[in-house]
């Protein structure tokens, strides 16, 4: 295809995009659609990739027709769709696109064929009675060896955490204690840690755990239902004794989320235990139905804080002390470590990531290790504070006071000049400031439908750019928000 063509065929998918996007709206565009990529269009056939193989499944069982007849309203070029992984779609789709194939017929089956496409196939979740081991295949995703009670570190911020967890992984058989176990933090402050620890324990104990992240469990279903198993899948995943969901807070889908709030209620009325972890907790999970969400506030809610100066300091030096039994030359002085624990406040994934530093300075240049040189290796990770989470009451409420309104006249329906310019600002800080998605934002502004709150948005976006007196406004209410 000549420059030309190319040009076009992007142009087309272009408009397919902004169709989709409307039709479809914000929140569900840019959880399904934000990563679809045009790949090429050959023979009539358009050539999508995405990331993911769950993308992949998710897209072509929900959307593959929308797809395709949204690309057939603007282009008589293309008569099939086919979606690929980025990094296998040269393997599968390479049939398709032999330069001296006959073309096929115009008449071709809309959605992609199984030799198109090749089908997902279920996860193996088997839990075979004899074997209840740590060994045992039970599917679900790896626990990760060093995810253990013995390498986690302890301090203020976690202990309460690790308590809990050490409580239910060291519970006598059949008994259920806090249930479900709910442990929610930031990235790196290690919730992720204790789900691996307490798997690790209970299937030392011969119990029969699986250890699933949202996306894997939304896969699961997805595929078992595509290759009509769901039955079975479902009578599987209840079968176990422990059931461990990581980042919940991922987890879409109207029907997905019966199914998890339908498996959540069967294990734990059978007495089964479940840990969850999630980046909030669970009143903050608003993409979820209501009915999980107090499910899951009913059992042990735990935060995980952000990690102290003390927890810093022991998190660097026992990581410091295991690499010196790999390299016995490499010595950092405590002056270092101390440094390293103030200057990186973030989370233990930014502190292992200045150990590594370190240690590539120390055994590339040989040279010794002084504040000078560990000044240089962390200058990416060093932050000055942790960001502080905003919540969208708080924008309301400052906003409402800035301009001399009530939070109540936001919420309302009232369409007056002096109410309406601050709720939309309100809504464009909530958008830009916290991780809420345009349905949730409606939610919290009176129940406002995702469109009220895109053309706030979009609307405020455009004043910024014209009028540098509300710019700055904006922006000193971003910085009060956020100190």
């Amino acid at each position: 295809m000549d420059s030309s063509g190319e040009q076009t065929a992007a142009d087309v998918w272009a408009r397919v995009k902004r169709r989709l996007r409307a039709e479809l709206g914000e929140d569900i565009f840019a959880s399904w659609f934000g990563r679809l990529e045009l790949d090429s269009v050959v023979e009539g056939c358009a050539y999508l990739t995405v990331p993911t193989r769950f993308l992949k499944s998710w897209i072509e069982s929900h959307y593959a027709d929308r797809v395709l007849s949204v690309y057939r309203s603007e282009t008589h070029d293309v008569e099939r769709v086919v979606i690929g992984v980025r990094n296998t779609l040269g393997r599968d789709a390479a049939p398709q696109r032999r330069p001296n194939e006959a073309p096929r017929p115009s008449t071709a089956a809309p959605v992609p064929t199984a030799a198109q496409v090749s089908e997902p196939k279920a996860p193996t979740l088997t839990f075979p009675q004899e074997e209840r081991g740590e060994n045992s295949d039970l599917g679900g995703a790896p626990l990760d060896p060093r995810l253990t009670f013995e390498s986690f570190i302890v301090g203020r911020s976690n202990a309460l955490a690790h308590a809990a967890a050490d409580r239910v992984a060291h519970a006598p058989n059949g008994q259920v204690i806090y249930n479900p176990l709910y442990l929610h933090a930031g990235v790196g402050l290690g919730k992720t840690h204790l789900l691996h620890a307490i798997g690790h324990e209970m299937r030392t104990q011969g119990r029969r755990v699986i250890y699933l992240t949202a996306d894997r469990f939304m896969y699961g279903f997805v595929a078992s239902l595509k290759a009509q198993t769901s039955l079975a899948f479902k009578e599987r995943l209840r079968g176990i004794d422990l059931l461990i969901i990581d980042d919940v807070q991922f987890i879409q889908g109207k029907q997905i989320q019966q199914e998890f709030g339908h498996t959540l209620n069967a294990l734990i009325d059978a007495g089964r235990q479940i840990v969850i972890a999630a980046d909030r907790p669970p009143a903050d999970l608003e993409n979820l139905d209501e009915r999980v969400r107090s499910r899951l506030a009913g059992g042990l809610v735990v935060e995980v804080t952000a990690l102290d100066e003390a927890l810093r300091t022991s998190i660097l030096s026992t990581r410091i002390e295991a690499l010196k039994t790999i390299h016995p030359t490499f010595e950092v002085g405590p002056n270092v470590i101390s440094y390293v624990a103030r200057s990186i406040t973030a989370n233990g994934r930014d502190l292992e990531g200045a150990v590594n530093r370190l240690l590539a300075h120390a055994t590339l240049t040989g040279s010794a290790i002084t504040l000078e040189t560990a000044e240089t290796a962390i200058r990416d990770l060093v932050r000055n504070r942790e960001p502080k989470r905003v919540k969208i009451e708080d924008i309301q409420k400052l906003v409402a006071s800035r301009y001399n309104v009530s939070r109540s006249d936001i919420l309302s329906e009232r369409r007056t000049a002096a109410v309406v310019r601050p709720r939309q600002i309100a809504m464009y800080l909530s958008k830009v400031l916290t991780l809420r998605s345009l349905p949730e934002i409606g939610r919290r502004f009176g129940g406002r439908d995702h469109t009220t709150v895109l053309h706030a948005v979009r609307k405020i976006e455009k004043a910024l750019g014209e009028d540098h007196a509300l710019s700055d406004e904006v922006e000193l209410l971003k910085r009060m928000l956020q100190e």
